[in-house]
């Protein structure tokens, strides 16, 4: 078997549009895992709503949340390495959010913190409930007694647009990145999946050649291009396709699977 580490998305990716692990897609993860196959979901979820997918599974080992900012033992919960973020340096982005109607979440490695908490819409909750999330009051940037991993602004496509925009010409302190046509996200300088999953393969021994990465989207491009194999999904962007060594199915039709079933038995 060439590939000893495989470093899956999620959202788009494994999943499908219904955040939905197909059977087939599981079973052909499963047989290539009994091979010696490492399995490492690489997303921008948190470990709460990243874990469960690999317990359903039966996968044990890492996974690489927060797009790189905090890689987590998935039996143990364990945090191995996170890129904490300078919280100060978020008071700018928190008070153009402010001024311009625009929601935001603050991330720990294991928790999620927004204003308002409690009087969050049903359709804001909702959102978070798919992502197996319940939002925490933000407090004090005094009284948070864990590292600050990212920050995330949510909205429609045109609105995150002209914030990306505006952002752009700021001086970046921070990593940005589009993480989803409705997310942007904010990180430490260094953090993204490539990052994390190059720090992963050291830490298994594991070459970049022997590496395989399946992704679908701009904040899978650092670990695509990492990987001694980056596929990329149908459902793609086209420079994301341009990046990668292939191209398999979208996630609505078994992409991973086929991709595995392909390079992997």
């Amino acid at each position: 078997m060439k590939y000893k580490l495989i470093a899956l998305d999620v959202d788009g990716t494994l999943l499908s549009d219904n955040h939905e692990l197909t059977e087939g897609t599981m079973e052909t993860i499963k047989k290539i895992a009994e091979q010696g196959t490492e399995f490492v979901l690489c997303t921008g979820r948190a470990p709460g709503s990243s874990i469960p997918f690999m317990k359903q599974m039966g996968l044990e080992g890492y996974i690489i949340t927060h797009n790189g900012a905090a890689t987590v033992d998935v039996r143990t919960e364990e945090i191995i390495h996170e890129f904490a973020m300078n919280p100060h340096g978020l008071d700018s982005y928190i008070d153009y959010c402010h001024k311009n109607n625009v929601h935001f979440d603050v991330n720990t490695t294991f928790a999620l913190y927004v204003q308002g908490a409690a009087g969050l819409s049903q359709e804001a909750l909702d959102l978070y409930g798919k992502f197996m999330v319940v939002p925490k009051e933000l407090p004090g940037w005094a009284d948070m007694s864990e590292p600050i991993v990212k920050f995330t602004v949510t909205g429609q496509m045109e609105e995150l647009d002209k914030v990306y925009a505006d952002w752009s010409l700021w001086t970046q302190e921070f990593n940005m990145l589009r993480s989803g046509d409705f997310f942007i996200d904010l990180m430490h300088k260094e953090a993204s999946k490539g990052a994390a999953l190059k720090k992963l393969a050291e830490k298994r021994g594991i070459p970049a050649e022997n590496v395989m990465a399946i992704g679908n989207y701009y904040n899978d491009l650092t670990m695509l291009t990492f990987a001694g194999l980056g596929v990329a999904m149908d459902n793609s962007p086209l420079e994301v396709k341009a990046a990668a060594n292939a191209i398999t199915a979208s996630n609505n039709d078994e992409g991973v699977k086929l991709a595995l079933q392909k390079y992997c038995l």
